[in-house]
């Protein structure tokens, strides 16, 4: 037996062409390491007078070839409870659909994003395009354990995007009931509308994106429980909002936010949307509040209010410029307006 690396391109006419030529040049290479053939072992001259029968057809090289990567990547998503996709187009999530269909207990999908555009029956609403993945996962998860969707202890391949639009990243995630943040409940169980919380944190992130004139600026939000909030808490100045009705949704509020921002004092938001009052000083107690160390004054009136009242309160910070939400005396979110 003697063993030959040998060109088989004489027989290219035979050969099905619907392979790309990036795969037939990795095939080729495949199929020229494994060919072999008899020849004479005694006769030095021995010459080869055709080309060797192929060993494997073209579809079982590729397979032979991914393979491969299903050994090097395959624990990833081996045995897993259910995927978990990430605003999958509709084609994608059709596909995990199909797969979803077979087997005995078939496999759990869950769609996550800020809108349920390809109709999943499980769904988790994020309520801000999360670029950071990490938060991005979190909440999902967080959303997915809140409606029962999974379970404590599940093991989950999440597929979500990092480097463009689509999904091209898949990552072994095992829920963890323990490990929640109260992120999801910021806006599930938050007597505000889940989409006026959204509307703030955009007007939040929006000021810590662009400041004043380029220079940094810092504000506070209450959302939600007005009248308890008015009630805690006195005018440092006239209420350009006393007689008005906007709401934090309309295009004009972002532009005057920005040039009340600043002044001293809370921005005070109604249930609905609607910008009660501007320029408010916070008067609730706050013994007994803990806020993380070097946190000043506005964070410590976010969390007081928020302990004393069924509002939540969004900061963004003058000194570091991160966004942060404040629910039941607690700190629940945290953002860098840099990052979307």
């Amino acid at each position: 037996m003697v063993v030959a690396l040998v060109s088989t391109r004489p027989e290219r006419a035979s050969v099905d062409h619907d392979v790309d030529s990036t795969t037939e040049s990795t095939v080729d290479r495949m199929e020229r390491s494994v060919s072999t053939y008899h020849g004479d072992a005694g006769n030095r001259k021995t010459s080869v007078r055709h080309a060797p029968k192929r060993l494997f057809k073209r579809d079982q090289l590729v397979r032979l070839s991914m393979a491969g990567l299903d050994d090097v990547f395959g624990d990833i998503y081996a045995n897993v409870d259910a995927v978990v996709l990430f605003s999958p187009s509709g084609s994608y999530h059709e596909r995990f659909e199909d797969l979803g269909a077979d087997g005995e207990d078939g496999l759990d999908v869950v769609v996550v994003g800020t809108e349920n555009t390809v109709g999943a029956d499980a769904f988790v609403e994020l309520p801000i395009d999360f670029d950071d993945v990490t938060e991005r996962v979190r909440f999902g998860l967080e959303g997915a354990l809140e409606q029962g969707l999974i379970e404590d202890g599940d093991v989950l391949a999440c597929a979500t995007s990092v480097f463009g639009d689509s999904i091209d990243s898949v990552s072994r995630v095992r829920a963890d009931a323990d490990d929640q943040l109260g992120i999801y409940s910021l806006f599930s169980k938050a007597r505000a509308d889940p989409d006026v919380i959204k509307a703030v944190l955009e007007v939040a992130i929006n000021l810590g994106k662009k400041g004043q004139k380029g220079k940094p600026v810092g504000a506070l939000f209450v959302v939600g429980d007005a009248g308890k909030v008015m009630n805690k808490s006195r005018p440092l100045s006239y209420n350009p909002f006393e007689k008005s009705h906007v709401h934090v949704g309309d295009p004009i509020v972002t532009v005057m936010l920005k040039e009340f921002s600043r002044l001293d004092g809370a921005f005070v938001i109604s249930d609905s949307g609607k910008i009660v009052s501007a320029y408010r000083y916070l008067e609730p107690s706050a013994e007994g509040v803990d806020i993380p160390k070097g946190l000043g004054a506005r964070h410590m009136a976010a969390g007081a209010i928020t302990r004393d009242t069924n509002a939540i309160a969004v900061v963004l910070s003058e000194s570091d410029g991160l966004v942060r939400a404040f629910k039941a005396g607690e700190l629940i979110l945290e953002v860098d307006p840099e990052e979307y």
